[in-house]
């Protein structure tokens, strides 16, 4: 069965946890107890600010580094997941729910893409 990385896209500081509705981290919970029933999460996390990050670019026949914040870019990686699941609708369908979960004053993205097995 095919694998599917899912990137969460935010705009970084746009919102907080903390802001979110009493219900969030129940409805979440209930998602993700769901998924890992269904034998489809393989593994999910969220990720640090860009703050905490580095960016490396090759270029040139040179390497250079930049260190995070990344103020140019306004929509950034704020998480991600891997599942396993029967096609592409299905991968789409759950973070479809994903996203669904969450308050509906946040903008919350994400883009589910295939992973290429070797």
């Amino acid at each position: 069965m095919p694998r599917y990385l899912t990137l969460i896209r935010i705009e970084e500081g746009s919102f907080e946890l903390e802001d979110a509705d009493p219900g969030f981290d129940a409805r979440m919970g209930a998602l993700f107890e769901e998924i890992t029933k269904a034998g489809v999460m393989l593994e999910t996390a969220g990720l640090k600010p860009t703050k905490e990050a580095r960016r490396i670019l090759w270029e040139g026949g040179r390497t250079s580094f930049t260190d995070g914040p990344f103020t140019e870019t306004k929509e950034v990686i704020g998480g991600y997941s891997i599942t396993q699941c029967r096609d592409l609708a299905e991968a789409v369908e759950w973070a479809k729910r994903f996203l669904e979960v969450h308050p509906p004053q946040w903008k919350v993205g994400c883009e589910v893409r295939e992973i290429e097995e070797m």
